[in-house]
């Protein structure tokens, strides 16, 4: 079928409602609602990743405008390649979703997993059509029915700790609202039309460009997740289901990310480089505050929720690095920041995406997230284990996989900015560098904790000992992303030209032209690319040719060691006798305790709960108020009128005929009259 890239999207969209309306048509037949839920989800995936891969690779703009309900608002559809990035990562981790959550989701049998299926397509739908969206009015209608579908899916749980992390998020996404709302309506007054292209043409600047830019990013921030808004999502992502927390972690954060460029850079143009240092600054922290306060976290869930505030600052560090080099007309530099950011938001969707299967899949058959109760799962769930395993060396940045790559732009454009001419520059990118040096270094110590907490020594509980593989389909949606991260690692050379069109289309140059501006860096005489295909034949063969040498010494194969039990002074060795998850991060703990204290400085939930309970206080005051002021004078009046026409009422019953009678000759005057 031949159709153009918006016609796919469209049928995308149509594809998700249908799966999110059967699901919960079929709510009492489980097994056809989970059956729905999923192949409609696999279906629009693939009519997503149509629409997105052409307009990825031809750089083109797909544009669609028509009348729309209200007179107001055009309905405007703009598929850019920023937007196919977005629908491309998406697409991609919606289908894996969709496929492990065949399996998964059966665990929720009995508890509404037809409602569950109708938010989970609902909340891909809404994402899907508004990274197309090009009016603000369905814009804003869009990102609200995505806020609403994934709070839904926070509180799925209904337990104390899925409702409270829920109304932190419900409260922090409509603050966020309100904030583009509000960037959106000064747009609007100045333009006279909410279409982004009425918004494009303003070329706005000064004070007023500068306040716009702020409430976008701060608005669109605390959708990303970014520090210091970041206190709701290493709650709420947690209490979701595993697949939708992968949805999540994986791409929601990224409509964030979406919304800043969308506006700092495709709208206002990027003008202040003041603003790229403040996104820069914001990276930077998210990425160090994140890192740390995943490595303190003994829930496994909780620490992925973390990475993402981590690896959410390193997509900011590279649009930071963009937006400086627009802002002071270094093309190669935005292109390269906005290279390493496009490249690290597909890697992270994928990476994260498989983390939270992982972690899923633990839940599944462990039946905890506590890491202190898991260990010994990879004897037992071996292609779980070797999925987690490549997605713990993916966000590590270890080559040949995908995580390095992109982290290798975000340095080289860090690089770039350290070599302009202005001090606050020179600055900033040795500073960068230094924190994404940090970052890396933390994150390597968090995932080994993660994995070997969970997959390594000796069970720590009797649902860990009993634990048994995955089923098939989650097992296969877990190592095709696990596949994916090493072709997008090893294939480097044919992904980049893709985000090259993504920072052509944001920078206005040509593809060819950043394309070749990223194979050699004038200013640093130093090659962008490295050979991936190379660097993964080295990596295999020097342990090859380690053994080679080995065994050629030896003149014999080498002999295995047998295994037994492991050396306790004397000792039968326990599973409590081994290292935990808090024992293994005390160091870092101690030493960055500081910045542990100002984690609960800068979490809402406590200052939110003060305040609710405040105003549940105030109200509990000001209601005998009214009561004081309104009801009891009433109620006072009418007991005293009440006592006052008491004495007519004696008892008798020929004495209420009497009212009557007068009752009646009383309406009789009033007629004649």
């Amino acid at each position: 079928m031949s159709l153009a890239p918006l016609q796919w999207l469209l049928l995308a969209v149509c594809l998700y409602g249908a799966g999110a309306l059967l699901s919960l048509l079929l709510a009492r037949l489980e097994t056809l609602a989970i059956a729905a839920s999923s192949l409609f989800g696999i279906a629009g995936a693939a009519c997503g990743l149509a629409a997105s891969l052409p307009v990825l690779q031809s750089g083109t703009v797909e544009r669609l405008v028509m009348d729309g309900p209200f007179p107001f608002a055009h309905f405007a559809a703009r598929l850019d390649p920023l937007a196919a990035l977005l629908l491309l990562a998406i697409s991609a981790l919606t289908l894996l979703a969709s496929l492990y959550g065949w399996s998964y989701v059966r665990e929720y049998r009995g508890r509404g997993v037809g409602a569950m299926g109708f938010f989970a397509n609902a909340f891909i739908a809404s994402m899907t059509g508004l990274v197309a969206m090009d009016n603000a009015f369905y814009f804003l209608i869009l990102f609200e029915a995505m806020s609403l579908a994934s709070y839904f899916l926070v509180i799925f749980e209904q337990d104390e700790e899925a409702v409270n992390a829920g109304f932190l998020y419900f409260l922090i996404a409509h603050a966020g609202s309100v904030l583009i709302l509000t960037a959106f309506l000064l747009l609007y007054a100045q333009s006279g039309s909410l279409d982004f292209d009425s918004f494009r043409a303003l070329k706005l600047d000064g004070p007023l460009a500068s306040a716009v830019f702020l409430l976008a990013l701060f608005g669109f921030g605390a959708k990303a997740g970014m520090a210091p808004l970041h206190g709701w999502l290493p709650r709420a992502h947690p209490a979701a289901p595993s697949h939708a927390s992968a949805l999540m972690s994986g791409v929601m954060v990224k409509i964030g990310v979406f919304g800043i460029v969308k506006v700092g850079v495709d709208i206002l143009g990027a003008r202040a480089a003041w603003w790229g240092l403040l996104v820069l600054a914001i990276g930077g922290a998210s990425a160090v505050l994140g890192v740390l306060y995943a490595l303190a976290e003994q829930d496994l869930k909780r620490l992925l929720a973390y990475s993402t505030v981590e690896n959410v600052g390193i997509i900011l560090l590279g649009v930071g690095a963009g937006m400086l080099g627009l802002a002071e007309h270094q093309p190669l530099l935005a292109a390269l920041g906005f290279v390493a950011a496009g490249y690290h938001l597909l890697n992270h969707a994928l990476f994260k995406g498989l983390l939270f299967m992982g972690a899923g899949s633990i839940l599944y058959r462990a039946h905890s997230k506590d890491m202190e109760r898991l260990g010994g799962l990879a004897a037992r769930m071996p292609w779980t284990a070797l999925s987690f395993l490549t997605g713990s060396l993916a966000i590590c940045a270890l080559p040949p996989f995908n995580g390095f790559v992109s982290e290798w732009f975000t340095y080289q454009a860090l690089f770039a900015v350290s070599q302009d001419a202005g001090f606050a520059l020179r600055l900033a990118g040795p500073l960068a560098m230094v924190m994404l040096a940090l970052t890396g270094a933390l994150a390597a110590m968090a995932f080994v904790k993660a994995y070997g907490m969970c997959f390594s020594g000796a069970p720590r509980s009797r649902h860990a000992a009993e634990a048994t593989e995955a089923p098939l389909p989650m097992r296969a949606a877990m190592l095709l992303a696990a596949l994916a991260l090493l072709l997008l690692g090893v294939g480097a050379s044919a992904v980049s030209p893709l985000m090259a069109n993504v920072a052509a289309s944001l920078t206005h140059a040509a593809p060819a032209s950043v394309t070749e501006g990223l194979a050699i860096h004038p200013g640093l005489h130093a090659q962008t690319m490295v050979s991936m295909p190379l660097l993964a034949v080295l990596l295999i063969s020097l342990p090859l040719c380690v053994l080679l040498a080995l065994s050629i010494l030896r003149g014999a194969r080498l002999a295995r060691r047998q295994q037994g039990d492991a050396w306790a002074c004397g000792y039968a060795q326990e599973a409590s006798m081994s290292v935990g998850p808090q024992g293994l991060t005390q160091p870092v703990a101690h030493m960055f305790a500081p910045l542990y204290r100002l984690r609960g400085q800068l979490s809402p939930a406590a200052r939110l709960g003060a305040a609710l309970e405040k105003t549940i206080a105030g109200a509990s005051r000001a209601e005998p108020l009214w009561d004081r002021a309104l009801t009891l004078p009433i109620a006072r009046w009418a007991d005293r009128l009440a006592a006052r026409v008491r004495w007519l009422q004696h008892g008798d019953f020929r004495l209420y005929c009497l009212y009557v009678v007068i009752a009646l000759l009383a309406l009789l005057l009033i007629a004649a009259r």
